[in-house]
């Protein structure tokens, strides 16, 4: 099968992979419909992260093709979508609803899903399938769900986003638009997106974004508090994960407010006199997006949100190279691949 591989920070290549197969009775093989470039998989592509001939992608949706002894939950030829972290779906932490802290957690980027097929650990608990197979301008809002969506649903979800709310965004890439759109969706009163570019921004407001804030830092900070009467905002979602972005994202909420952070971070330093005085609410990590995949497939299914719009360039997976150099130099927001 064809696979993307990183051979080395910048070098993308498309290139022959062996065919997956079962290896336990848990697993499913699936022949993917659709996978896409993540903002994070730029951290190898920058050489943030180590990039020595590794695989790459973790979102993605397809067809089940073999499926092993013990799995129940899907059969060959189900369309299903799955989480970006492995997980049973079953043990206490899961069930406590944060699925990518599963005993049996791993990360689908170490499979590399920007590849022709797939094989998923733990199916029945890492995959979710469709109630039919969708029509094909369904695939990227369904391909949206497996991560910038769930994550960006769980990020407005910790930072408590609802009904009377004064939300603000700190980040316009694919997971801070689609916090937008769960802010929106969970009833937010009010949402601030905060980004400086124009094409970002129309989509935010498409989402539902009612201002947009293009200050950044303290000057950010500052304006979000002039928009809300000096208080800062009840929920906040970090979604970017620079230095920079997470202390704007502390000084944007209020006291006793909510800070949902997923913006995957290196090298960012809280002083803890500044947490310590800020006051506030603090939950984020890896989105256990397995939690909240049923019920964001439906709303998709029914076609009641569209995130799909997030991806602005469609290429052939043989032209993966391409979409990650249009995402690193910001002339795309998402990248689709197509199979």
């Amino acid at each position: 099968m064809r696979g993307v591989v990183m051979y080395t920070a910048g070098d993308v290549r498309v290139q022959e992979r062996e065919d997956p197969k079962i290896v336990d009775p848990t697993d499913a093989i699936i022949r993917l419909t659709a996978t896409c470039i993540c903002g994070s998989d730029l951290w190898p592509y920058r050489g943030i992260e180590p990039a020595e001939h590794k695989v790459m992608g973790h979102e993605y949706v397809g067809v089940v093709e073999e499926i092993g002894s013990d799995v129940k939950n899907v059969k060959v030829g189900d369309f299903v979508v799955g989480s970006f972290v492995i997980s049973d779906n079953t043990c206490e932490i899961c069930q406590a609803g944060f699925q990518s802290k599963c005993v049996h957690a791993g990360f689908v980027a170490e499979i590399g899903t920007q590849a022709e097929k797939a094989r998923i650990p733990y199916a029945d608990g890492t995959l979710v399938a469709t109630p039919g197979q969708p029509d094909p301008d369904l695939i990227p809002s369904l391909l949206a769900t497996s991560d910038v969506l769930g994550t960006g649903w769980f990020a407005a979800v910790a930072a408590q986003a609802g009904p009377g709310k004064t939300v603000a965004v700190v980040g316009d890439g694919a997971v801070g638009l689609m916090a937008i759109l769960a802010a929106k969706e969970l009833g937010a009163e009010r949402i601030i997106a905060m980004s400086r570019h124009k094409d970002r921004q129309e989509l935010a407001r498409f989402y539902g974004a009612t201002d947009i804030v293009e200050e950044r830092g303290d000057e950010g900070v500052a304006r979000i508090k002039e928009l809300t009467g000096g208080l800062g905002a009840h929920s906040v979602v970090e979604a970017v994960g620079t230095q920079e972005s997470f202390m704007q994202a502390i000084g944007a909420t209020r006291g006793g407010g909510h800070l949902g952070y997923v913006g995957v971070n290196y090298d960012v330093k809280i002083p803890g006199i500044e947490m310590f005085f800020a006051g506030i609410h603090t939950l984020g990590g890896p989105a256990p997006v397995r939690r909240f995949l049923p019920d964001l497939i439906q709303m998709v299914w029914d076609r009641k949100i569209d995130p799909g719009k997030v991806f602005d360039l469609t290429l052939p997976l043989d032209r993966a190279a391409e979409g990650y150099k249009a995402m690193d130099e910001r002339t795309a927001i998402k990248v689709l691949l197509t199979l």
